[in-house]
């Protein structure tokens, strides 16, 4: 499956040419920091099918944890890109809303549900899990 997107100035911009490995929606609470209190909407991706095809995402990782996630993001307006993560090795997570059409995502679960908020929607009948699955 072939997908484009990029950030709200245009300044970076990126394809995949992979299958989707997963789609989901994550209640953690670093994700609600991420978003500013929303689930974090991600398409999760082969590396090797994802390019970026203008410009660079600035990225940035904590120098706190042990083994902390790697989010990019446009270093003008400040759209999170996507992110790479030690637990998922060799894949890229591509957030949602820089996808040209958003609507090719149906979330196949919801995670970290142990953090979700009140104001949090999951769709009936989406399977639902604590932490990761």
């Amino acid at each position: 499956m072939s997908m484009t997107g990029g950030c709200y100035c245009g300044a970076v911009r990126y394809e995949s040419t992979g299958d989707v490995q997963n789609s989901i929606q994550c209640h953690c609470r670093e994700c609600q920091y991420i978003t500013g209190g929303s689930p974090n909407l991600i398409i999760i991706v082969p590396e090797n099918g994802f390019s970026f095809t203008k410009g660079g995402p600035s990225k940035f990782a904590r120098s706190d944890l042990e083994t902390p996630v790697t989010r990019f993001f446009c270093n003008k307006c400040g759209t999170g890109i996507g992110t790479k993560s030690p637990a998922r090795q060799g894949s890229m997570i591509i957030k949602v809303g820089t996808l040209d059409d958003p609507s090719v995502f149906k979330s196949q679960a919801a995670i970290f549900t142990k953090d979700k908020q009140s104001y949090h929607h999951i769709e009936e009948g989406l399977p639902t899990f604590e932490k990761r699955p």
